[in-house]
């Protein structure tokens, strides 16, 4: 069973499997969010994906980045990413028309910022994760 199903941009529809939100700056006791710091979150998050979901091919969705008016620290200006950073586990049919579609299904480990907790569905997730290329992203495997 699925925690909620996407409708893509391409026509496909996708069903998010497994979800791991956390706070984007959660244990974050000194700096500021800046682009070193903002990188560091990134790199740490995609680890995390291929770690928690090795079978499936990891996706970054490019995250938004706010820079407000605030004076630049040592690390350059103040830029801030959505406060809450995801983790899915996406599965859908079979990319490849050839295989049997009672026997396959197609995954992809999606990474995505967002500034509430709502899970996405439908057709009101966000335009950048409906717009995530599935055909060639996900990787096909049998069940």
């Amino acid at each position: 069973m699925s925690l909620s199903r996407i409708a893509l941009s391409s026509g496909c529809s996708i069903e998010l499997t497994e979800l791991r939100m956390s706070s984007t700056y959660a244990g974050m006791l000194e700096g500021y969010p800046c682009k070193p710091i903002n990188d560091m979150k990134v790199r740490s998050l995609q680890r995390q994906a291929e770690r928690a979901f090795p079978s499936a091919p990891v996706h970054l969705v490019p995250p938004t980045h706010e820079y407000p008016n605030q004076t630049a620290g040592t690390f350059g200006p103040v830029e801030v990413l959505p406060s809450v950073a995801c983790i899915g586990a996406f599965r859908s049919t079979a990319v490849a028309p050839e295989l049997d579609p009672v026997l396959h299904r197609s995954a992809l480990t999606v990474i995505w910022f967002q500034t509430g907790l709502d899970v996405p569905s439908g057709r009101d997730a966000d335009l950048a994760l409906r717009s995530i290329r599935w055909e060639e992203l996900a990787q096909d495997y049998e069940l």
